[in-house]
Formats: structure tokens, C-alpha cells, sequence
């Protein structure tokens, strides 16, 4: 039997199917129609039974589920939910699947929760009708017998399927309906039965059976509305008002969307995000759909911003959107936290801040509005983000508090100003320094005034050991280091990759002294510091050909007396990915990883380090090149390998909500990279240069904005925050070949090329990635930028677009973290 027969059983049995526990799709993909025949089992009862016995207080919010009820203990003054006392007297059968016969479906669902077992409802009427000849089967055979009987030189053709059938149902009642009472009687229903000689065309059934089957209310006669019932004429309605629906919710509380349309004999109703259907995937935070056909998100967080839809099983068409907006409470971040300055030099003290909506920016002294209007001495910039004193005073001195304050919650911070002589100020912190990883050793360089602070030699010894920092090693000249990868840990210690020494060197960033080697698998490549779990993620090729690779994850890497190397199970391991985190995402609890030549990401639980599921991209004939993450409604961005070199890379979308392939990424080729607070995707064609720029805004819709062709292979992109706007960017990218950079603003799309930074690092050279030449910035209060070239490090200044110095006899120091104080 089709799924409209199963869905009319139920109708028969007096009420609307409602979807099954415990049914589930796999991810990555929308539930088969077979899916939804099996998942939409369990009826849906009317009545007073689901009504909580407290309509306030502990009880307002509770939902007990079917056959239980909520009530407050008078002992503890809580609300608990227990089976239902009682059901109402109500007479709609109804078979349980343990066999038993019930009066209704309260009753079935009452012995459900007394006995601690799920008994659901059996969609079939011969346990109701046992040994009697018209079954189920039978019985649709009469109906569909009765409707093909019936004219249809009265039906419009384009009407559609359910308009269609309600004519003829129609049409059928009324000939039935011999003296036009608006009702059918036993006595009407034979007379047909002998006029049209039913009798000898009907098998197993009567005319009487309809009256047995569906007169509802046991009055021995059907109306049209009980007729409409047996013959599946469903009637649904939205109002224009009500087809898109605006929902704005804080994070971290939860969101119920009810699905506003109506009619009789509803189906059960559908909800999509993205194209793919919800409710039968097993989501943590979806995770019931209520009676009523309502979503229930029990958590709400950003990821959950976006689109959704629902309309009743079988009828797309008419269909209801509702709009997800998740407001942000604002996180702010001040810099620096304190500062000594001379009288007569300039000062700044810089906020930024984080939320949904954007944050407004004020700011006190000493608890007192500050009045910069007017001032010469004082005024505030980009959006109230920097506060410049252009020529600071001892009165100047004080505790200067950032205020950021949007519609739902409020943060602030102190940045403190002392205005003092020389001989008193402040020794300068071994903080904010580049790390430079050069064929000489490691360089650490203060960008601010271009000022060298430490050169550590290739041939300085490990503390507590004999080894020097580059030793020989086969196919390597002696007199030159080889680095792959680098990153700062808490600003504590740098780790850094040797991949032909099969190790990482730890430098200790108060000394600035390498402190220990750790071994590694062969040719460590690439690290990645997770700050959720305090876990350095280390992907080793084992050989140039990466037929072998392997994961190894070392532990509390901010402590190393508690350090542990761990090896994943993944081999032949391509590449791997973990979101970063920012001021509102503090907590990344997933990673992925994919394997050399597979259609494939797999989900990883960065806490267990366990499989948590496999995406398949084979539909897409997808093997991932690379991924980027936007907390901002959850999208997964994955670019995809390309055989034909000279062809643009393009781009899948996968949904975190639900993690399915959402589709291809329309339009958008290249490598995706990620704004630090998630608004802003750059898609970079390497090959072509060409950049494109697509925003994502607080309602959850991805948007393209402006392309750039700057015509140049590309070898990094970094971002860097506007100096002039708030929560703006401007990106700068570095050139694979020849001797340019490009800076380009991401709200006005106006670009500016820098030239004669000289010729990167052959990218035959630089065998660990296709960024032979990178771009590092100072963090989010930061200046200054580095890059490299072949034979020297330029440092270049965001806030003029340009540059601002060459250091010398730094060759080959591709390589580059920073290390700061925020």
C-alpha cells in the first residue's frame, strides 16, 4: 500500500499521522520517500489528554510527550511529568502494536507509560473487524471503485490532484443524497448499491461498510465531511500574512516555530533547512517536533540562524518560511590593558568588540562619560573603536572603559593610561614579536620599528641538550635549516617543524630559547592549535609522495610536563580541518579529516578523538582540496580537486545543522578563507588571481558580493581589520610569482597593488604547501604585517596599505607566527 493509503488508515481511525520515534535518515542526504513512509507511524490524538494539570507556573513551558502530564509536587514545588490519570471517554479505535485493542489513542498511550514501553499505533483495521471479509485492502478497493464510477466532465483539468478529487467527491455525495438532507443513511446508501448493482461488482465489501469504516460520531449517517475524511480530501490554507514567519531569539535559549498551516485532515507536517528534511535526522538540538507540527530547537546557538520551511506531507506547494535571527550578547576585548607613556607623544587605547546586532561603542574615565566632541586632545575613531590623544598630559591619566551595548546585553573592559617620566615607565613586554623561521635559524623581530630583539643561530644548542638547532641531515647542506609549519601556543611557546629532522623544537617565548625537541612520525608538515581542548593537531607525510601520512594529536601542549603525543587511526591522510575560534566561539568541539583520493570528509570529536561520521561527496565527484567554517548560520565550505590544472577549482556547501551536502556553492571557485569573525568569505582562484567575496548576513543568507581580478597567481590571503570602520575588513594578498601584493577593502571592493617586494620562494622550492609566499598578521589590535621573499622579510603597515620596512638576510623565512599579547 502507497504512503497516501497508510496516511488515509490513520484518517480512518479518526486522526493525523504524526511523525515515529526513534525514525532517522542518514546524514548528508534528505529522507527517501520510503524513509517517510516508514517514519510517519505513530497517530496524533485530539483532546485534552497532553494538557499539563498546571497551565502556570513550573508547568508553563513543560511538554510531557504523549500519555503523560506535568504536575508540581506540593513536597519540592517542582514540575514532573507522569503518566496521565486519566482519558476522556471518547470513542476512535484504534490497534496497539502489542496486539491489544484500545477505545483511543489516549488509552493506548497511557498503557505506553505505565508499562515503560513504546506501544505505537498499528495502521490497520482487521484487528478491529477480526474473521469479517472486508479488510483494509478491500475496502480501499471500494472507495477507489466509487471515485472512477463518478463523471468528470464537470473537473477542471488544471486544477490539481486534491482539488480534483474533492469535485468528485462531490459530485458522488450529492447522488448519493436522495432527498438532500446533507446526510447519507444506511437506507441511500443500499438503494445505490441496487440501482448501480454494486453487488455483483463488489467482492468482499458494501455500500454499509462506509458507515462501519467512517461514520465518526455513531449517528448512522455520513456527511460530507466524514465522506471528505474516508476519501483523503485534504483541505489546507495559509494566510498571506502568516507565509513568512520572523522569528529572533538570544543565544543559548531555546526556539519553537509553528507552522501555520491549516486545514482538515492535515498530513503531517514537513520541516526543510537548506533543501534537506529534518525530522528524521538524529540532531542533538533538534530534537522534537511536538504534536503540533512545531520545531523545537532546545539550544539555540548561530549556526541555527538561517532559513527554514514547512509544509504538510505531500503538499510542497504550499509552503510557509520562517526566518531564524539569533541575537549575540557583546564580547569585547581592550588593548593594551595598561600603558606608560611621557608627556607630549601620542596614545591610543583600541575596543573591539563582537555581537549580534553590531555593537555601539562608548567610552568613560574614571566612571564619566568622555565628551570628545570639540576636542583637539581627544577624539575616537572608526566607529569609536580607537580613542587617539594626540598629545597626552598628566591629567590624562586614568581607567578608560570601553562600553559595548547592543539590544540584548551589555560587556565592558578597562584599558588604563599612566602618564609618567622616562625614568619611571614600564619595562617592554618580550610580547608582540614576529617569530621567523629562516634558513639562518629564527629570527625575532618587533615589526613596530623594524627592531631585531633576538637572532637564534642554526648552530645554538637545545637547552639541556647537545643537538644544534639545524642539524645535517641527509640531502640537506649543513649549513641551512628547513621549517615547515609554526604556531603560537597561548603566547607560552612556539612549536615549530623540522619535516627532514622528523621532530618539533619548542622555543620558550619568555627566554626566547629553544627548550626541547620532540620527536616526531617522518616529515611533520603541518600544526594546528586547538585553544578548545589545548591539543596540537600535527599532520606528518612520511614521505613527499603522502601515500602514508598520519595524524598525531600532543596534548595539554600549554603544559609540557603533562604532554602526550597520541596517534589518530587515520592513514594516508590528505589534510585535515579545524574551525578556529574567535570572541563569540570559544569552543570548537569538531574537526575533519580527509583522505588522499576520497570522495569523502570525515567528522572527528575533537574531545575523544573519535569517528564521529563520514560525509560522502561521491554524488559531487567532490575529493576536498581544502575547508573553511563560518559559525554564522554553520556553513562548511569545501573546495574540490581539479585534474585539469589550468581549470577553477569549485565549491561544495555542507550544512552543520544537519551536516548534509547542501549543494554546489553557485558561481564560486577557489580556496575559501574565512574572516576572523565569520561575516565575510574570500574565494581565492590561485591560478587565475581572481578573488571573490561573498558576506553572510545576520539573518543567515549567503550573499555575493564584489569580484577583484588582480590577474597574478596568489600564493596567501590574510585579513586585516579596518582602521577606519568597525567590524570591517580589508584583505592582502601575496603573489606566487613576481614581486607583488594586493590590499583590497572587502566593504568597497577598491584594491591597490604594492610592487617590488621582490620574488617569493620558487614554489618548486617550497614542497610543504602552495603558499611559498606567506602573509601574517599582527592579530586583531595589530599594525603590521610580514611577508616573504626569497631573500629577505618585508614588513608592511595595514593601516597605510603599503610598506613599511625590508629586513635583510632573513632568506627563506616562509615560515612566520606571531606571538602576542592579545
Amino acid at each position: 500500500m502507497g504512503f497516501l493509503g497508510v496516511w488515509a488508515l490513520s484518517v480512518l481511525l479518526g486522526s493525523s499521522l504524526w511523525l515515529a520515534y526513534g525514525v532517522r535518515a542518514s546524514a548528508g542526504s534528505g529522507a527517501t520517500v520510503k524513509e517517510l513512509q516508514e517514519g510517519l507511524q505513530v497517530v496524533q490524538y485530539g483532546g485534552a489528554e497532553n494538557k499539563v494539570k498546571q497551565n502556570g507556573g513550573p508547568c508553563r513551558r513543560a511538554y510531557c510527550g504523549r500519555g503523560r502530564e506535568c504536575v508540581v509536587r506540593e513536597e519540592t514545588g517542582r514540575a514532573e511529568c507522569v503518566c496521565q490519570e486519566s482519558c476522556h471517554t471518547s470513542f476512535v479505535p484504534v490497534c496497539g502494536s502489542d496486539g491489544r485493542f484500545y477505545e483511543n489513542h489516549c488509552k493506548l498511550y497511557r498503557t505506553a507509560c505505565l508499562q515503560r514501553r513504546r506501544i505505537y499505533v498499528v495502521h490497520s483495521k482487521d484487528c478491529l473487524f477480526k474473521g469479517d471479509t472486508c479488510t483494509m485492502a478491500e475496502y480501499n478497493k471500494l472507495k477507489s471503485m466509487l471515485l472512477d464510477m463518478q463523471p468528470r466532465t464537470s473537473i477542471d483539468e488544471q486544477a490539481n490532484a486534491m482539488d480534483q478529487r474533492r469535485i468528485l467527491v462531490d459530485t458522488m455525495f450529492k447522488y448519493i443524497d436522495r432527498n438532500q438532507d446533507g446526510r447519507l443513511s444506511s437506507e441511500e446508501l443500499a438503494e445505490i448499491s441496487i440501482k448501480e448493482h454494486l453487488e455483483n461488482i463488489l467482492l468482499e465489501c458494501t455500500m454499509q461498510d462506509l458507515l462501519r469504516y467512517d461514520d465518526y460520531n455513531n449517528d448512522g449517517h455520513l456527511t460530507l465531511q466524514e465522506l471528505y475524511t474516508a476519501f483523503q480530501v485534504v483541505q489546507l490554507s495559509l494566510a498571506d500574512d502568516k507565509r513568512l514567519s520572523i522569528t529572533t531569539v538570544t543565544v543559548g535559549l531555546s526556539a519553537v516555530m509553528s507552522c501555520a498551516i491549516q486545514g482538515t485532515l492535515r498530513p503531517p507536517i514537513i520541516w526543510k533547512r537548506n533543501g534537506i528534511i529534518l525530522n528524521f535526522l538524529d540532531l542533538e538540538d533538534i530534537n522534537d517536533f511536538g504534536d503540533d507540527g512545531s520545531l523545537y530547537i532546545t539550544k539555540v546557538t548561530t549556526i541555527h540562524m538561517g532559513n527554514y520551511s514547512c509544509h504538510a506531507y505531500g503538499y510542497e506547494e504550499l509552503s510557509q518560511t520562517h526566518v531564524l535571527q539569533v541575537n549575540v550578547p557583546p564580547v569585547i576585548l581592550v588593548y593594551p590593558e595598561t600603558q606608560a607613556q611621557e608627556p607630549g607623544v601620542a596614545a591610543s587605547l583600541r575596543c573591539h568588540a563582537d555581537g549580534i546586532p553590531n555593537p555601539k561603542l562608548t567610552w568613560l574615565k574614571n566612571g564619566l562619560d568622555l565628551q570628545p566632541h570639540g576636542s583637539k586632545q581627544i577624539s575616537l575613531l572608526a566607529n569609536g573603536s580607537e580613542l587617539h590623544i594626540g598629545s597626552v598630559r598628566y591629567e590624562d591619566t586614568g581607567a578608560y572603559t570601553c562600553i559595548a551595548r547592543n539590544e540584548v546585553g551589555v560587556d565592558e573592559d578597562i584599558s588604563s593610561l599612566f602618564v609618567e617620566d622616562s625614568a619611571r615607565k614600564t619595562r617592554l613586554s618580550v610580547g608582540n614579536m614576529f617569530y621567523v623561521f629562516s634558513s639562518e635559524g629564527i629570527t625575532v623581530l618587533q615589526p613596530g620599528n623594524c627592531e631585531i630583539r633576538r637572532r637564534i643561530p642554526r648552530t645554538e644548542r637545545i637547552l639541556g641538550s647537545y643537538e644544534e638547532l639545524c642539524p645535517s641531515s641527509t640531502g640537506v647542506s649543513s649549513q641551512e635549516c628547513v621549517w615547515a609549519s609554526a604556531v603560537s601556543v597561548r603566547d607560552k611557546y612556539v612549536y615549530v617543524s623540522q619535516p627532514h629532522q622528523n621532530r618539533l623544537l619548542l622555543i620558550d617565548t619568555q627566554a626566547q630559547r629553544v627548550v626541547q625537541a620532540v620527536e616526531t612520525d617522518a616529515m611533520p608538515v603541518k600544526l594546528f592549535y586547538d585553544k578548545s581542548h589545548d591539543q596540537l593537531w600535527l599532520l606528518s607525510w612520511r614521505d613527499l609522495l603522502k601515500s602514508r601520512s598520519t595524524l598525531q594529536v600532543i596534548t595539554s601542549a600549554s603544559t609540557v610536563e603533562q604532554r602526550q603525543i597520541i596517534r589518530t587511526p587515520f592513514e594516508g591522510v590528505e589534510d585535515f580541518y579545524i574551525p578556529p575560534t574567535n570572541l563569540i566561539i570559544t569552543h570548537v568541539r569538531f574537526g575533519f579529516v580527509y583522505l588522499k583520493s576520497e570522495p569523502a570528509v570525515h567528522k572527528i570529536d575533537l574531545e575523544t578523538l573519535r569517528l564521529v561520521k563520514t560525509i560522502s561527496l561521491k554524488n559531487y565527484s567532490c575529493i576536498p582540496a581544502s575547508m573553511a567554517y563560518t559559525h554564522l548560520s554553520g556553513y562548511y565550505f569545501i573546495e574540490c580537486q581539479v585534474e585539469d590544472r589550468s581549470a577553477p577549482s569549485s565549491q561544495l556547501l555542507i550544512d552543520s545543522v544537519s551536516d548534509a551536502v547542501i549543494g554546489p556553492n553557485p558561481n564560486i571557485n577557489g580556496q575559501p578563507f574565512i574572516s576572523p569573525d565569520g561575516r565575510f568569505v574570500v574565494s581565492v582562484d590561485k591560478r587565475h588571481g581572481k578573488l571573490q567575496v561573498q558576506t553572510i548576513s545576520f539573518s543567515g543568507e549567503l550573499r555575493t558580493g564584489h569580484e577583484a581580478d588582480v590577474s597574478i597567481p596568489l600564493a596567501d590571503l590574510e585579513f586585516q581589520p579596518s582602521f577606519t570602520e568597525a567590524n570591517k575588513y580589508m584583505i592582502v594578498a601575496s603573489s606566487a610569482q613576481g614581486s607583488k601584493l594586493v590590499f583590497s577593502d572587502l566593504a568597497s571592493g577598491r584594491t591597490k597593488a604594492l610592487e617590488d617586494v621582490k620574488d617569493p620562494i620558487p614554489a618548486s622550492s617550497w614542497p610543504w604547501g602552495d603558499a611559498n609566499r606567506v602573509v601574517v598578521s599582527s592579530g586583531v589590535f595589530g599594525r603590521y604585517l610580514v611577508t616573504s621573499s626569497a631573500e629577505s622579510l618585508f614588513v608592511l603597515d595595514g593601516k597605510q596599505s603599503g610598506p613599511h620596512c625590508e629586513v635583510s638576510d632573513v632568506k627563506r623565512g616562509n615560515t612566520v607566527v606571531w606571538v602576542g599579547e592579545v
